[in-house]
Formats: structure tokens, C-alpha cells, sequence
């Protein structure tokens, strides 16, 4: 709509179904799903579009970082959105946000800073920080 560009996105190759709860750090390329839950980082390697999808079932208590992300679920860390985030209706997010491109539906909620990415390549921490 009005021109908005949305993020080159290849096809979902990974799904992390509903049912799965995973203990460890998440390393990706490509395209990812998550509808479980992952209790640690989901990052996707560099060098290679990537893409991160949440679900509205979807938890991740850990570091996230892709090139686009879709949120309709909840985080519970930093989150660094290389190019584009989209934070749907159901999304919850408990940290940081840096992102290039912000698009926040009414209901979405961000429980931390907003940081807008400027054109040097920023770092994160990897770290869950745990509460």
C-alpha cells in the first residue's frame, strides 16, 4: 500500500511446529517458521537473506536476529531486524528493538526501546538474559 516496500522473502524452508519446545540456540538461513516455542537465540546467519515468521502461538525467550521479521508472537530478549520488522496484532515483544523498517499493526505491543538502524551494520548480544 502507498508504495511500502516489503522484504524480499524467499520461501519458508524450516517449521518449527506447535508442539516443539526447543532448549538451545536456533542458527538458520533462508527462510524460518516458528509456531513452538525456543528457549534461546534464533539467528539467522549472515550473508544470506533471511527471513523469520512468529505466529501468534509462537515464544521465544532469547535473542533474535534475521534480516525481515513477521511477529505475531511474543519475545522475551534484544530483537535486530536488519532490514524490515512487522509487528502484527498478537505480537508482544520484552527488550530491545533495532530494526531499518518498522511496521506495527494496532494491538502490537513492545515492552522496551525502539532503535532505528542507521547504515553501519550494528551487533548483538547474544546472551538471553534471563530475569
Amino acid at each position: 500500500m502507498w508504495g511500502r516496500r516489503k522484504a524480499a522473502a524467499g520461501p519458508i524452508e524450516t517449521l518449527i511446529g506447535a508442539s516443539a519446545v526447543i532448549e538451545g540456540d536456533i542458527r538458520f538461513k533462508g527462510g524460518l517458521r516458528i509456531d513452538g516455542e525456543v528457549r534461546g537465540s534464533v539467528v539467522a546467519d549472515e550473508g544470506a537473506p533471511s527471513m523469520l515468521v512468529l505466529s501468534e502461538r509462537a515464544k521465544i525467550v532469547g535473542a533474535v536476529r534475521a534480516d525481515s521479521l513477521v511477529v505475531n508472537g511474543s519475545i522475551e530478549g534484544p530483537v535486530l531486524a536488519e532490514d524490515t520488522i512487522e509487528l502484527q496484532p498478537k505480537a508482544r515483544i520484552r527488550g530491545e528493538v533495532s530494526y531499518r523498517s518498522l511496521e506495527i499493526h494496532q494491538g502490537a505491543v513492545v515492552e522496551g526501546r525502539l532503535t532505528h538502524l542507521e547504515a553501519e551494520r550494528p551487533s548483538l548480544k547474544l546472551a538471553s538474559s534471563k530475569d
